[in-house]
């Protein structure tokens, strides 16, 4: 008959030595440090609010990244940033990369995952307006952006649906730096202009500028905002970007269900001296605009759209279209979206 007392103490040595295992593997993984990523958003807006609520969430950080963040203040110099090396993951404009592969750089890129589901540009009237047609910019000077920009091409995109001509019909300010933008405005520049949030709500409420249209609503869906690495990071850290772009897809997830309330008070921590009813207006504008995107996988028909932009506003020959494969990696998002379900 075997003895009781020792099959007891056996197990209770075997099961103490299982936790002590245990504890020390969840220690082990605890400990692990995180993986550190130098990251660039084009501007800073609410516009951007996804990749805000998963900083705010904590979902890079479960990621196991630490991501630092700075403005490029332009999709141009963020991209210049992160063929530099001097940032990991960029969020910029689409096209960046498409101009990327068409030039002589040896380094090339590729969009893993998108952020925005089109423009996020308010356009704005100097004056109050008691109704508005587009017919009215005719013979005006209307502040843009950066020639090339995705807020040059979708401005463009939005004049001519409306039968205006952008070299004949309006004069386009397109010089001025994104940050003294909205000091040139007050200065008096433009009679009508693009703002992004909260520049829009912030000069709405001060009485220099009052919303009429939505530029993404009237151009509808086409990848606006998309993070970007170089070939080499990609292969060479296809951990972080699985990661980066998991923790993407579960912000998009959260952003969709999340009440407005949740989502001002994530806005309010990058813009602290904002008031919560601008940030609130902000956020209700994007959500009924359907501004963000719902997961992070970048579509083929998005990019063909999106280089139709490119050659109707002259910024790519016929002949330099790229390949959806050569500029969009989609197995990441594909990745996270199978694990967001």
């Amino acid at each position: 008959m075997p003895n009781r007392s020792i099959s007891v103490r056996w197990l209770a040595t075997l099961t103490g030595a299982a936790l002590i295992a245990l504890s020390g593997s969840a220690w082990s993984q605890a400990a692990k440090p995180l993986t550190k990523v130098r990251f660039e958003e084009a501007v800073h807006s609410i516009f951007y609010l996804p990749h805000y609520a998963a900083m705010s969430k904590g979902y890079f950080r479960e990621a196991g990244l630490e991501v630092s963040m700075k403005a490029s203040q332009g999709s141009d110099k963020g991209m210049a940033a992160l063929i530099s090396n001097s940032a990991d993951i960029v969020l910029v404009g689409p096209e960046t990369s498409v101009y990327v592969q068409n030039s002589e750089s040896p380094t090339k890129t590729k969009m893993f995952a998108g952020l925005t589901a089109t423009d996020g540009f308010l356009l704005m009237s100097r004056k109050k307006l008691p109704s508005f047609d587009w017919a009215m910019l005719k013979g005006k000077d209307v502040m843009g952006f950066r020639v090339g920009s995705a807020p040059h091409l979708f401005l463009l995109e939005a004049l001519k649906k409306h039968k205006l001509d952008p070299d004949k019909d309006v004069k386009l300010l397109n010089n001025i730096a994104p940050p003294a933008r909205a000091g040139a405005w007050i200065a008096g520049q433009g009679e009508f202009g693009i703002f992004l949030e909260p520049e829009a709500g912030s000069l709405e409420r001060e009485g220099k500028a009052y919303t009429v249209a939505s530029i993404g609503h009237e151009v509808g869906p086409i990848d606006y905002t998309v993070y970007i690495a170089t070939d080499p990071y990609i292969k060479k850290n296809p951990e972080v970007i699985q990661a980066w772009t998991d923790a993407i897809a579960r912000a998009q997830k959260y952003v969709q269900s999340a009440p407005t309330s949740e989502l001002v008070k994530i806005a309010a921590e990058q813009f602290p001296g904002l008031d919560v009813t601008l940030i609130g207006v902000a956020v209700e504008r994007y959500k009924t605009y359907q501004i963000w995107k719902t997961n992070p996988l970048i579509e083929a028909r998005a990019i063909e759209r999106l280089q139709d932009l490119l050659i109707a506003g002259n910024v790519l020959d016929k002949g330099k279209r790229v390949k959806y494969a050569d500029v969009v990696n989609t197995e990441f998002a594909t990745k996270a979206n199978a694990k967001a379900k």
